[in-house]
């Protein structure tokens, strides 16, 4: 990672997420941003109660709006939102320019290109669960200089299904997707195991953001609470670092500027990696339910 002036985050915070692949941080929007951020999804959650299936349209033609299978109109199960940047002013204001995207910029900048965004939520009464995996399998670059930031719309406690993380697995080997000829979206079984043994869960008020390295081990298990646990999920890529494979959220923002300027160079590493499964459905909660 190049070393940039500071201007969001600390050398100490820095150099923690440098050793850990992860950080979180408080306050990475204004109230206001929150707020409306939270008004909009709490319109898609009502507008959804009247459904009965996967709804919406991307500009790939998959569902935008993906309802897990018990939802019902007294018990709204959405779980994922793609692409919320292209519904939304207040999602799209936020993943081009709010306190979060400085401090993205502090750790793979100073020039950042966005990558994909969505919503991933466990509302009450729901039984949505993230297998073991990294992202970089997902999303592979010349370079593994990309960030997941995960901003907390609802404050995540141990109760509600928060974020689990093996604190410095982005230095260790890029895990399999692929099991029995399938991509699963997961790691296998035995390594999810010893992954959960040494896994550490990531906690914060709402307006909280968990920045992820890009191969960082990461998981969560159900919400068990009456709380709702909602995170808006962007990805940034250093601007240096090219895709090698389809955007898997694609939408119409993909590969903008939104800190420094366009470097016109690739940066490249070495690694090896399996070619992702583009996914065919809503979500990659169906790659892994059927994995």
């Amino acid at each position: 990672m190049t070393g940039i002036p500071l201007r969001a985050l600390t050398q100490a915070q820095v150099d923690a997420f440098r050793a850990n692949g992860v950080l979180t941080v408080e306050n990475a929007v204004t109230p206001g941003q929150l707020a409306a951020l939270r008004a909009d999804f709490a319109g898609w959650v009502e507008e959804s109660r009247s459904r009965t299936e996967s709804y919406g349209e991307t500009i790939d033609g998959r569902p935008r709006f993906d309802l897990e299978g018990a939802h019902s109109a007294d018990k709204p199960a959405l779980r994922r939102i793609n692409a919320p940047v292209d519904v939304s002013d207040a999602y799209r204001a936020v993943a081009r320019d709010s306190r979060m995207v400085d401090m993205v910029a502090d750790l793979i900048g100073p020039d950042v290109r966005y990558h994909h965004s969505k919503i991933n939520s466990k509302l009450p009464g729901t039984r949505t669960e993230v297998k073991w995996h990294q992202d970089f399998p997902f999303t592979p670059h010349s370079n593994p200089d990309l960030i997941t930031a995960l901003l907390m719309i609802d404050e995540v406690t141990a109760e509600n299904g928060p974020l689990e993380v093996v604190p410095g697995s982005h230095e260790g080997p890029i895990h399999s997707l692929w099991h029995g000829g399938r991509f699963t979206g997961a790691v296998a079984e035995d390594i999810a195991d010893e992954l959960q043994a040494r896994a550490v869960k990531c906690f914060g008020p709402a307006g909280s953001v968990c920045l992820m390295h890009t191969k960082l081990a990461h998981g969560s298990a159900p919400n068990l609470s009456a709380r709702p646990r909602t995170l808006s999920i962007t990805v940034y890529a250093a601007a240096d670092a090219a895709a090698c494979s389809p955007n898997p959220v694609p939408s119409t923002l993909d590969g903008e500027i939104v800190r420094g300027t366009e470097p016109n160079r690739i940066r490249c590493v070495a690694y090896e990696v399996e070619t992702p499964e583009y996914p065919k459905g809503a979500s990659f909660f169906l790659q892994q339910k059927t994995g």
